[in-house]
This record gives structure tokens, C-alpha cells and sequence, in this order.
């Protein structure tokens, strides 16, 4: 700290220290990380988990979701989503390989086949496994397909949501 100055105070100047302005001006804000959120189709999981951590954690990362063998967003995750007022309507399934060459701060892996076939990251990125169950991938939508998939939802909710808050 500076000469006379205390904890409280140790970011002002004493009246005879000079000022250096450029010290303050020339700062960068804090760059946001970059998560990528992996799943094997980016239809269901990785989808909400994304919708999710950007929600809560949209000042603080970037994020990303793909897949090892994309489809589509399915529409009961859209659905369900919105039901918690987050809207994933516009998200698209993405393959990995559309990321490639990107740098990113940590990758997470919500499924168990994901996790076994992720590619190495360069560079040391982190790599995280949190796995949730499959919602149900059945033709008719019925009361229990749905239930399911707010169970999932709920799970991943409750998981990137405190994710995002301890990082504040």
C-alpha cells in the first residue's frame, strides 16, 4: 500500500502523490471465460445447460454448447425451459467440430459417452464431468416424457445455477 494509506483507503492517493491516470484509463475490463458444454446429439442437455449458466452467468461467460453426433433442440427441452422463463427457442445443435481452434476455459461434459469421446483440449483447458440421465427421446409427448424432462431440467438447473452464482 501506499505511503499513509490503510485498508480502506489504499486505492487513494496521499495529496502529495501524484496521480497516474493511465495506471486507471488503460485498464481492459475483465475478459468473460469461455465454458463449452458438451453432450453426445446438443438436443437436450447441453442445450438447457447452456440457456441456464447463460442466465445466471451471461456477465461473467461466454458459453457454448455442441455435440459429438448433433441433431436438433428438441422441442420438449424448449418447452420446458420456457416454463422457467428461459428461452432456448433460438439455440441450434451444433457439432464439436464447428468449435475447433476456438480456446476455451473449461469444458464440461453432461454425459457419459461425451466425457469418453471428448477430444483433448489444448493448452491445459479444464475439463469438468457432470452427468445427467437422458430424458426420454419418445415420439409422443406424453404427461410422464414430460415430467421427466423437468426432472433433468431441475437437476441441471440447480447445478449451473449454483455454479454460476460461486463464481460471482
Amino acid at each position: 500500500m501506499g505511503r499513509g494509506a490503510t485498508v480502506t483507503n489504499a486505492l487513494i492517493p496521499m495529496e502529495d502523490e501524484p496521480i497516474d491516470l493511465n495506471r486507471y484509463m488503460n485498464q481492459e475490463p475483465p475478459k468473460k471465460k469461455r465454458v463449452l458444454i458438451l453432450c453426445t446429439g446438443n438436443s437436450c442437455r447441453s442445450q438447457m445447460a447452456e440457456g441456464i449458466l447463460r442466465q445466471y452467468g451471461g456477465d461473467r461467460f461466454e458459453v457454448a454448447s455442441a455435440g459429438t453426433q448433433p441433431s436438433f433442440v428438441n422441442p420438449t427441452a424448449i418447452q420446458v425451459m420456457q416454463e422457467i422463463g428461459i428461452d432456448i427457442s433460438h439455440h441450434r445443435s451444433k457439432h464439436l467440430d464447428e468449435l475447433r481452434g476456438q480456446y476455451f476455459d473449461l469444458v464440461i461434459t453432461v454425459c457419459d459417452h461425451a466425457r469418453d469421446v471428448c477430444p483433448v483440449f489444448p493448452g491445459g483447458v479444464a475439463q469438468l464431468h457432470w452427468g445427467f440421465p437422458d430424458p426420454p427421446h419418445e415420439e409422443e409427448v406424453t404427461d410422464k416424457v414430460i415430467a421427466e424432462f423437468r426432472r433433468v431440467r431441475d437437476m441441471i438447473h440447480k447445478k449451473f445455477k449454483r455454479f454460476a452464482e460461486s463464481k460471482k
